[in-house]
């Protein structure tokens, strides 16, 4: 049998459906993303903390879920919102449905609404917060409830998805391996696996590890890890990017992309309803060439406040936001989108790379 569910959200709109998933009540920032696959990459991805994801592709769950591509030990989206989720899935990896995973990570979802409707109300007017109920409370007191909900500005999220202590992901290869320091934001797995394939031996630090016991270990290069919630809330993280610019080599991506930004002075913003997806054209402005790319954030750096010693590398083909840079007088790079994907297309990985060239390169000079 199915169970009533509804949705609301802070301008009073109200969307009727069932459950899916765990049955209960969740709240968060309501967004969409516009990848046709992927889903359990995505609600494992920790820069969801906080909100409840929409899906645009009409039928989720189709290939189930198995235990391999997951990017966090849990499910850290507050929810799920899909048009139809297919209750029988047929793969031969999957050893659970989506629905039944769910259940048993107590995350609510939410089906048979018209998530078409939802997304262009969520793009008119932006992410706005929201909450499923699978109860009987009545719509007017969960309204009022969605209302009083704190907005995303201002929220540091990174306290609920960091590591607890320090810990070790060894390189993939014995013959060259280059010690690094990565600040754990919430970083995704895939990001880990790519270091690690690429020689990097590197030890995950936790939000609030200082520059002086980062530099203390002499890593070759410092990495800076996706995450949710706003930037500029995360300030003793900028601190700390402050205190190691120019000492070591340093690599963004998401969140460490607006922390470094911030660092040098820049200043960030909120999106009307973010970058989510994994079909996203970006333009590398160093070599002309369009890279698709996976992407998942609601901030963004002002272009027109970075200083002059930095270079804009990688420019939002959609909306003509900034979506890269490097600095020209120290070792620090970022990109805005994910090269690690997962999920989602390959075309960035390369950056990878180049963070392992610039290492070479710092240890050179």
């Amino acid at each position: 049998m199915t169970q009533p569910a509804v949705l609301v959200l802070r301008d009073g709109t109200v969307y009727h459906g069932t459950a899916f998933g765990h049955v209960g009540e969740t709240s968060g920032e309501v967004c969409f993303n516009t990848g046709m696959t992927g889903y359990q990459e995505i609600l494992t991805d920790p820069s969801y903390s906080g909100q409840i994801v929409t899906m645009t592709y009409p039928h989720i769950g189709n290939y189930g879920v198995n235990d391999e591509d997951v990017e966090s030990a849990r499910i850290q989206a507050a929810g799920l919102i899909v048009r139809e989720g297919c209750e029988i899935p047929s793969n031969h990896r999957a050893t659970l449905s989506l629905a039944e995973w769910m259940k048993r990570n107590g995350v609510v979802g939410i089906q048979d609404i018209d998530t078409r409707a939802l997304t262009r109300r969520l793009r008119t007017f932006g992410a706005m917060n929201g909450i499923i109920s699978t109860g009987t409370r009545r719509v007017e007191e969960l309204i009022e409830q969605a209302r009083a909900l704190p907005p995303m500005n201002g929220q540091d999220l990174t306290g609920a998805v960091t590591c607890s202590a320090p810990y070790h992901w060894p390189s993939n290869d014995a013959a060259k391996v280059y010690r690094v320091a990565a600040l754990d934001f919430g970083i995704k797995r895939n990001i880990l696996r790519l270091l690690a394939a690429h020689g990097c031996d590197v030890t995950v630090y936790p939000a609030r590890t200082t520059a002086e016991e980062i530099l203390g270990t002499s890593p070759d290069g410092v990495f800076l890890s996706n995450g949710p919630g706003d930037p500029e809330a995360v300030d003793y993280a900028i601190e700390t990017v402050r205190a190691l610019l120019g000492r070591v080599p340093v690599f963004g991506i998401c969140l460490g992309h607006q922390l470094l930004a911030l660092a040098l002075g820049a200043k960030t913003y909120k999106l009307g309803f973010g970058h989510r997806g994994s079909n996203h054209p970006v333009r590398n402005l160093l070599t002309g060439a369009v890279e698709i790319t996976s992407q998942n954030h609601g901030f963004a750096v002002e272009a027109e406040s970075l200083p002059t010693s930095v270079t804009a590398t990688h420019w939002n083909l959609n909306d003509n936001t900034l979506e890269g840079f490097r600095c020209d007088d120290i070792p620090a790079f970022s990109v805005q989108y994910h090269p690690e994907a997962a999920p989602g297309p390959h075309d960035s990985r390369y950056l990878f790379r180049e963070f392992i060239s610039l290492m070479e390169q710092h240890a050179k000079a």
